[in-house]
């Protein structure tokens, strides 16, 4: 034990200098080490070389997407004005909730919560956390990946037939075939050993999704609006159909903001001390991310609404723009916004499938204590391939599920980052700060209820074009 003036004076000297210097280097790297030495062997953590470049790829090829597109359907059923609140609405809750996560990923006690579901568990435990939050994050994985296959390879379907041209007399794929040549590129693709190692494909899938939106509004409303466009919302056959119109394009706006359960995901990757923690770095690239998200999410809503207004077509935006202005438009520009998409798609692929991966590969790590060798890595990405495959050619219309299963993936978005908030930092009861979690929360999960419920209600009483192993 020593006393303040000879702790100070053992400082002053050089050895003093030296021990005080390894000892706070010691103390820093114990406290943000305590991490299971699992993670050294799993694709998410296996690497911590990311930066804000990497993670600005990441959140802009996992937040912009096909999603995007179906946008000014919602804006046919709310409107001008309630259309564009409910985005903008939409959008700064989503900018909230991505706040708290990032803020929530390093823990006091040098915990790092590297993926969403360990931070499910450790705030509503083991049992209620996988319950809650397995099912929509596995979903968002799984179920996204699965309808890439359906977009990305009916898109290279249209970009064959464009780029061979009206005379071509290639007999053409089918669609299934297209699905499976889009898979077998992505399964090629998804060999990359982590989630580091896919800072190429994530910038290249930014930069497609951003050049695709940009093209198709920019030609839309180059072109100028259709013949007798009316922007009055659609008004369903009763009170009850237009409340169930109005529950899916909500739903609608929800879906279009998905990629929540990859942030914790995306910040892992990055190195972390207590004088320079990841939630810097990783707030830097989501602000400059989402900015990016915002200059192409409004232009194509509001846009794509002037343009087409109530003609839009249930698919979207691009389906509009082929169907109405086929003939306007040159085959470059069409060839080339179908080929964007192809890539994004692609792109998106691998950085929603990497947790799927990561959680396959757990398991065998943790039953067996050693890393996963290349091989039965190679061939876990295989067998999710095969499984993806089979969901897209059993159930093609999943685009038209957007509304049902935007309401299935909101908690993970909008609720959950609230109440875990509320559990780990325990701010004071009733301050500001404990009541705008706790009304975000509930209203989140009341939402998704009333988006569930309404989805479903709507598919029995309107119908749905059940296509299964019909794919088009």
């Amino acid at each position: 034990m020593l006393s303040p003036l000879e702790k100070s004076m053992a400082v002053t000297t050089p050895t003093g200098k030296a021990v005080a210097s390894m000892r706070g280097t010691l103390e820093e790297v114990e406290q943000i080490t305590k991490l299971d030495r699992q993670d050294a062997w799993l694709p998410i953590t296996e690497s911590r070389n990311g930066n804000a470049y990497y993670s600005t790829f990441h959140c802009l090829c996992s937040g912009i997407g096909f999603q995007v597109l179906v946008l000014p359907v919602a804006f046919t059923f709310l409107g001008w004005i309630w259309g564009t609140l409910c985005l903008s609405l939409a959008f700064i809750w989503q900018i909230y909730t991505l706040w708290l996560l990032v803020q929530l990923h390093e823990s006091a006690t040098g915990i790092r919560y590297c993926r969403y579901i360990h931070l499910a568990k450790d705030c509503f435990g083991k049992r209620l956390g996988t319950l809650l939050a397995k099912f929509p994050t596995m979903y968002l994985s799984g179920g996204t990946c699965s309808a890439l296959v359906v977009v990305g390879g009916g898109n290279m379907k249209l970009f064959f037939e464009i780029a061979c041209g009206p005379t071509c007399q290639t007999k053409p794929l089918s669609a299934i075939e297209w699905y499976l040549v889009f898979l077998f590129m992505a399964v090629i693709l998804s060999q990359l050993p982590n989630l580091n190692s896919l800072a190429g494909v994530s910038l290249a899938g930014a930069i497609t999704a951003v050049s695709y939106c940009t093209i198709i509004w920019a030609v839309s409303i180059s072109l100028g609006r259709l013949p007798q466009t009316s922007y009055t919302p659609v008004d369903g056959r009763g009170r009850i159909n237009r409340v169930l119109d109005i529950v899916n394009a909500i739903g609608i706006i929800a879906f279009a903001f998905r990629g929540h359960n990859l942030v914790l995901e995306i910040q892992a990757t990055m190195p972390s001390t207590p004088k320079h923690p990841s939630r810097i770095q990783m707030w830097r690239g989501v602000k400059a991310s989402y900015l990016v998200v915002a200059f192409c999410f409004y232009p194509i809503a509001i846009g794509g609404f002037w343009a087409y207004g109530n003609k839009i077509p249930p698919s979207g935006i691009l389906h509009a723009l082929f169907a109405f202005h086929g003939d306007d438009t040159s085959r470059v520009v069409l060839g080339l916004t179908y080929l964007l998409v192809v890539i994004n798609c692609l792109s998106s692929f691998q950085i929603y499938a990497m947790p799927v991966f990561d959680n396959l590969e757990a398991g065998y790590t943790g039953k067996n204590d050693k890393p996963c060798p290349r091989w039965l890595r190679s061939g876990f990405r295989a067998v999710f391939g095969s499984v993806v495959f089979l969901i897209a050619v059993a159930f093609p219309f999943l685009s038209d599920l957007a509304g049902l299963l935007g309401g299935i993936a909101l908690p993970v978005t909008m609720a959950y980052p609230c109440f875990m908030w509320i559990v780990i930092k325990k701010p004071e009861k009733f301050s500001a700060v404990w009541c705008v979690n706790w009304a975000l929360g509930s209203l989140g999960m009341g939402l998704s209820a009333v988006l569930v419920v309404g989805g479903l209600w709507r598919l029995i009483d309107v119908g749905l074009r059940v296509r299964f192993f019909k794919a088009q």
